[in-house]
């Protein structure tokens, strides 16, 4: 048996998903440190757990090595360490080094968390990204300003998830922004060149230095869109195909700039744009499964369970790669006002053949409070072999569903 210790900080739906996985896979033997006791474990989950060890801080690297140390007396020694939150890589690779357990390592860790850092080491490898800069000062920040012109990119330099990020569009902006929040040395920033051009994800598994499977999907609209106009509703879609000639481009880029931020094994979430020209540029990358459902839509697109098969890849560095059989995509619902959920609109007109085409959803209910995620107040997901057939339930959706706040 292998003993495998997932850190889990707080059991939500979508990380307790990817642990009840863990805990599934033949042959593995699962311990849980959270900060949750023992007795706020769902009962379905506890009872498949080999051990569970409760920490106060989980992003102090220290406890969690306590932690691992403990769980190991229990179990045997810790083989696997693994997590899905962003924050955790570089804590969980200090900790994988200083037990010596094999996984991604610290440098690495760093390179995908630290977005200046990963930034300069991209460019270094001739990857095509953002000019940016990390400003500790206003004068840095103007500085930079003044050398790229606007619009600029504003955001924290370990963020996740589009997080505090947004836009600088002149120099007024820029004066608000400096005036309300300016950097400091305790207070870093990242500046970057604003990207223009289609947005989307490539998530790619790599396995000893090698990409052997991988996915491409678009977001409609961008997410720092989203992100300042909190009322629009927005799409991720998948086509069935993606072996077409618009995708060389980020094919041809993406092997190099995971292997120059160090990775030979893992999955990996990167952003990346279509520039008017055609040409192609790295936004950033993550080393997790990716977020906004997106993790639930490759299984849908390709039948199987990337949860387990994620799981699977931490554990002992094998994956199958599956087959894509259908073009999938997501409509985030959105409120229109702010407050609570009053009503949804428009579910009930929809055609038959879009209701068909559901697979997931989990709708906004009223007296709900309004998110203020780009995630939103609902989703619904869509699938059929015909990308064309899905695109077109897609904007039926986006426009036809509008959720009422008051």
């Amino acid at each position: 048996m292998v003993a495998a210790v997932f850190v889990a900080p707080y059991l939500l739906d979508a990380t307790t998903r990817f642990v009840e996985a863990a805990a599934r896979l033949p042959g593995v033997e699962l311990a849980v440190v959270t900060c949750e006791p023992a007795e706020r474990i769902p009962p379905r989950l506890r009872r498949s757990l080999a051990a569970h060890w409760r920490i106060d801080d989980p992003l102090d690297a220290g406890q969690i090595a306590g932690a691992v140390q403990g769980l190991g007396a229990q179990v045997g020694p810790v083989q696997a360490l693994l997590a899905v939150l962003e924050q955790l890589q570089v804590p969980l690779a200090q900790v994988r080094e200083h037990l010596g357990i094999p996984g991604i390592d610290a440098a690495t860790a760093h390179n995908f968390r630290d977005k200046a850092q990963m930034k300069s080491v991209l460019r270094a490898a001739g990857v095509p990204c953002a000019r940016h800069r990390l400003a500790d000062s206003a004068e840095v920040a103007a500085g930079f300003a003044a050398e790229v012109g606007f619009p600029l990119v504003v955001k924290p330099p370990a963020g996740a998830g589009a997080k505090s990020t947004f836009r600088l569009d002149d120099a007024e902006d820029l004066r608000v922004w400096l005036s309300a929040a300016p950097p400091a040395p305790d207070r870093l920033a990242l500046l970057e060149e604003f990207l223009t051009g289609e947005e989307g994800s490539y998530d790619s598994v790599m396995t000893d230095g090698q990409i052997v499977w991988d996915s491409v999907s678009s977001y409609l609209p961008t997410p720092l869109e989203v992100l300042r106009n909190p009322w629009i509703q927005w799409i991720v879609q998948m086509p069935r195909d993606i072996g077409g000639p618009e995708y060389d481009g980020i094919r041809a880029i993406a092997p190099t700039a995971l292997r120059a931020l160090g990775l030979r094994t893992g999955l990996t979430h990167l952003e990346w744009f279509r520039r008017p020209d055609g040409s192609v540029a790295v936004s950033e990358v993550a080393v997790r499964p990716p977020g906004g459902q997106i993790t639930s839509m490759l299984c849908y697109a390709h039948d199987f369970d990337l949860y387990s098969a994620w799981a699977q890849l931490m554990v002992d560095g094998t994956f199958a790669p599956p087959e894509r059989n259908w073009a999938v995509g997501t409509v985030f619902l959105r409120g229109q006002g702010t407050g609570h959920v009053m009503a949804v609109h428009g579910l009930d007109e929809l055609a038959p053949e879009v209701s068909s085409l559901v697979v997931e959803s989990r709708l906004p209910e009223a007296g709900q409070q309004s998110s203020s995620s780009y995630e939103g107040d609902g989703y619904v997901i869509v699938r059929h072999r015909e990308t064309a057939v899905v695109a077109d339930a897609l904007r039926r959706l986006v426009t036809g569903v509008r959720v009422e706040l008051g």
